[in-house]
């Protein structure tokens, strides 16, 4: 009995242990996403001047950051970032793949950040592909902003996604099929969308190509195959003893040949 209480302590001691060590680790995580997202953006008005840093952490608690939301104030972990209208300019922010908050409830500690909004800011360049990283979110607002290039295909692999805004950017190419479940006003706004929801069809580039290709591929051979009839012929006719013929095609040079 003693030796089955000792065993029972022990593990009592190992799972807090390892609860410890993985708290210990969010937190850190954490820190690193917000500290290399303000790293990586212009906030020519300040809006971020509430996230303070130091070398061991931070100056304060992260859920009292601007736009950031943790599960429990107690834990200190990110649920959400809603930067929306802050003025921020740069590319995509750096950082975001680090944010796994783990919540303190054993059931909900495989949980990844559900809410990320960018919106009305002054974003540019292309849409990472490892935002469909982001097993768990359920909603991304990228609206109103600079971001180019297409939509990627990883985005709309995510399970969990219900709430998808990208309208008034400068983004191109055709809707990933998967995402053409959501409203065309999501996707207004950027000239160079094709495809469903919206009205406007993608051009048939590709098999205007390929058409292409095979005239072109057509015409080579015919030419190909002239040119080597008559540098066969010319061969044949001047220089008739290159050759040694079947039996069946004798009769037709010994006449030409004289």
């Amino acid at each position: 009995m003693p030796t089955r209480d000792y065993m029972m302590d022990f593990m009592v001691v190992w799972l807090l242990l390892l609860s410890s060590l993985s708290s210990c680790s969010g937190i850190a995580s954490d820190i690193q996403c917000l500290q290399e997202l303000k790293e990586s953006v212009s906030d020519p008005t300040g809006a971020l001047s509430s996230w303070k840093f130091s070398e061991n952490g931070t100056e304060g608690n992260i859920c009292q950051f601007a736009g950031v939301s943790c599960w429990n104030p107690s834990d200190s972990r990110v649920l959400s970032l809603c930067l929306r209208n802050m003025g921020l300019q740069g590319s995509f922010p750096r950082g975001i793949q680090n944010c796994r908050p783990l919540p303190g409830d054993i059931s909900l500690q495989l949980r990844y950040i559900q809410d990320l909004n960018l919106s009305y800011n002054g974003f540019s360049g292309e849409i990472p592909p490892g935002i469909g990283n982001l097993t768990y979110l359920s909603s991304l607002s990228l609206q109103h902003n600079r971001f180019t290039g297409r939509i990627p295909e990883k985005i709309g692999k995510l399970a969990q996604l219900t709430t998808l805004n990208v309208a008034d950017n400068s983004l191109s190419g055709p809707i990933p099929g998967s995402l053409q479940r959501f409203a065309p006003e999501y996707f207004a706004g950027n000239g160079g969308l094709c495809g469903a929801p919206l009205d406007r069809k993608c051009k048939r580039r590709f098999h205007v190509r390929i058409h292409i290709r095979l005239r072109r591929i057509n015409n080579a051979s015919s030419i190909g195959a002239a040119a080597g009839f008559i540098v066969g012929f010319v061969v044949a006719f001047y220089f008739p003893h290159w050759f040694v013929f079947c039996g069946g095609l004798r009769p037709y040079i010994v006449p030409v040949c004289g």
